[in-house]
C-alpha cells in the first residue's frame, strides 16, 4: 500500500481556511483551530452577557390580581439555600470533586482541563439561558404580593401593574417577576448533573455494568441537586412548574456540555476525554489521507473497467 502522503501534492488543502497561509493571520488561524481558544472566548462572552443582564436588564412585569392566592405566599427572609450557598453546592463542591478524583487517579493535565472547562461552560451557559428566559417571561413568584406591598385601596378582582407596589427595595420588588424558570434548580442541575455524568463515565457504570454501589455514587449529585430544587418550593420562591423546568434545562445543558468533551457513557473509552484539538485535527487529517489512498487503490480498477466498456 502506498504511504499516506504518496502522490499528494495538495496536502496543505487539508488545513482549513486561512491557516494555509503564513504570517500573522495564518498563525492566529492555526492557534484558533488547534487550541481551546474558541471555548474560552465563548465562556468570556457568556459571562460578560450574563453580567450585563444582571446589572442592566429588568424583567417584563406581568399584570396581576392582588387577591390571587397563587402569588400570596409569605416572603421568606432567610432561604434554605441562599445564592452564595448554591454556588458552594453546585460550583465549588463539584469542582473540588473533579480535581480530587483526577488527582487521586493521576490524570493528565488534558483530563483535568477537560473536566474543569466542561463544568465551567455548563454553569455559565445554563445561567445565561435561565436569566434570558426569566426576564422575558416575567412570571410572578408565589410571594409576589408580599414583595409588592400593594398600596391601600388597590382594587381587587382587577388586573393591576407594578405601579401599585410600595416596596422601595429595587431588587426585592423586581425579582418578584423572575419566577420562571428556577435559577437555583437550573444551576444546581448543571453543576451537579455534570458531576454525575463525569462520575458515571469514570466509574464506567454503563460500559462495564459495575455494581450498584458505584452507580449510587454517580447518582448522589443528582439527589443533591433535587434537594436544592425542592427547597425553592419550600421557600415559596417557585412552584413545581418553575422547578421542574429549571431542573430539566440545567440537566440538558450539562449533558450537552459533557458530550462536547467526553465520549458517550457506554463507549469503550468513556473515562477518557476527547483528544485536544491539535491531536484530533491530526487524526482526522491522517484518516482522510488513508481513506483517499484506499479509495484510489480500490476504486481505480473499477473506474478503469468502466471506461474500457465505454
Amino acid at each position: 500500500m502506498a504511504p499516506p502522503n504518496a502522490g499528494n501534492s495538495n496536502n496543505n488543502s487539508h488545513v482549513n481556511g486561512i491557516g494555509n497561509y503564513g504570517g500573522f493571520l495564518g498563525s492566529v488561524a492555526r492557534f484558533w483551530t488547534h487550541s481551546y481558544a474558541p471555548d474560552y472566548l465563548g465562556f468570556t462572552l457568556l459571562l460578560a452577557a450574563y453580567l450585563v443582564i444582571v446589572l442592566v436588564v429588568e424583567p417584563f412585569h406581568r399584570m396581576f390580581y392582588i387577591n390571587n392566592l397563587a402569588i400570596s405566599f409569605p416572603h421568606a427572609a432567610v432561604e434554605r439555600v441562599s445564592v452564595p450557598m448554591n454556588f458552594v453546592y453546585a460550583l465549588f463542591v463539584p469542582l473540588g470533586l473533579l480535581v480530587v478524583y483526577n488527582s487521586l487517579t493521576r490524570a493528565t493535565f488534558h483530563k483535568h482541563h477537560s473536566a474543569v472547562l466542561g463544568l465551567a461552560i455548563a454553569l455559565i451557559l445554563t445561567t445565561f439561558l435561565t436569566d434570558i428566559v426569566k426576564n422575558m417571561v416575567g412570571r410572578p413568584r408565589p410571594d409576589l404580593i408580599a414583595r409588592c406591598k400593594p398600596a391601600d385601596g388597590t382594587p381587587k378582582d382587577t388586573l393591576v401593574s407594578i405601579d401599585v407596589c410600595t416596596e422601595t427595595n429595587h431588587h426585592t420588588l423586581h425579582d418578584g417577576w423572575r419566577s420562571f424558570p428556577s435559577g437555583h434548580s437550573s444551576f444546581s442541575f448543571a453543576g451537579l448533573g455534570y458531576t454525575a455524568f463525569f462520575l458515571a463515565g469514570q466509574l464506567r457504570i454503563f460500559r462495564d455494568k459495575r455494581d450498584l454501589g458505584r452507580a449510587l455514587v454517580s447518582l448522589a449529585p443528582l439527589v443533591g441537586a433535587a434537594m436544592i430544587a425542592i427547597s425553592r418550593c419550600q421557600d415559596y420562591r417557585h412552584d413545581v412548574y418553575d422547578v421542574c423546568t429549571g431542573s430539566a434545562l440545567g440537566l440538558l445543558v450539562a449533558f450537552w456540555t459533557y458530550r462536547r468533551y467526553w465520549p458517550r457513557l457506554g463507549s469503550r473509552d468513556c473515562d477518557a476525554p476527547h483528544p485536544a484539538p491539535v491531536v484530533a485535527d491530526d487524526r482526522d487529517r491522517d484518516d482522510r489521507r488513508w481513506r483517499r489512498v484506499r479509495d484510489e487503490e480500490e476504486g481505480g480498477p473499477i473506474i478503469g473497467r468502466s471506461n474500457s466498456r465505454g
